[in-house]
């Protein structure tokens, strides 16, 4: 995947790959499991990906591109205010929780398996936890935070709190709670 052209091994390989980290957890597969239910062999995985390592950070960095163009997707598609677009990305999250996320967020149960800042899946993490938070920073610049990177914080922390609950089933719809409390948030910055 040199050239980040998947092969219809790759394919299948990066596929079978996300199912099983994402329903299982990235520590309890091996390569083994994911090139039997790929159908593939071993050297086929290898020769694609290189290592699990490279295989997880491409599963992560497809899972988080899937993420930003569905919520970017969703978010225009509302049109409306400002202020709308930001309650909107709370309204994209609880559809993308049940849709996608039934065990939480993918990037948070993998950062607690990737330990190591040096994993290649570590990097990835990070970038899309930065990224939806410059994306909240740029929505709250929109509706006239006075704060727009302090308002981003909070509403980062809404949107991963919920997650994190939503994956727990510890209450009922985190997403909806998450966007009540933005909407405070969103005042105290003064958004219109």
């Amino acid at each position: 995947m040199a050239n980040g052209t998947l092969t219809p091994g790759g394919r299948k390989i990066l596929d079978a790959a996300a199912l099983l980290f994402y329903g299982r957890g990235i520590n309890a597969v091996g390569v083994d499991l994911i090139a039997r239910q790929a159908g593939v062999t071993k050297k086929t995985l290898y020769d694609r990906f290189g290592s699990k390592e490279a295989l997880v950070a491409a599963y992560l960095r497809e899972r988080d591109q899937r993420w930003r163009e569905w919520l970017t997707a969703r978010v225009s598609a509302g049109g409306g205010s400002a202020y709308g677009r930001v309650l909107a990305t709370f309204d994209g999250l609880g559809e993308w929780m049940r849709r996608e996320n039934p065990r939480g967020c993918a990037f948070v149960n993998a950062a607690a398996e990737l330990t190591g800042p040096a994993h290649p899946g570590r990097a990835v993490i990070e970038d899309q936890k930065r990224w939806l938070r410059g994306y909240l920073r740029e929505l709250g610049e929109e509706a006239g935070a006075a704060d727009p990177a302090g308002l981003a914080d909070e509403l980062a922390l809404l949107h991963e709190g919920a997650t994190v609950l939503g994956g727990l089933s510890v209450t009922e719809n985190p997403a909806a709670t998450a966007r009540s409390l933005a909407v405070l948030a969103m005042e105290r910055a003064g958004c219109t």
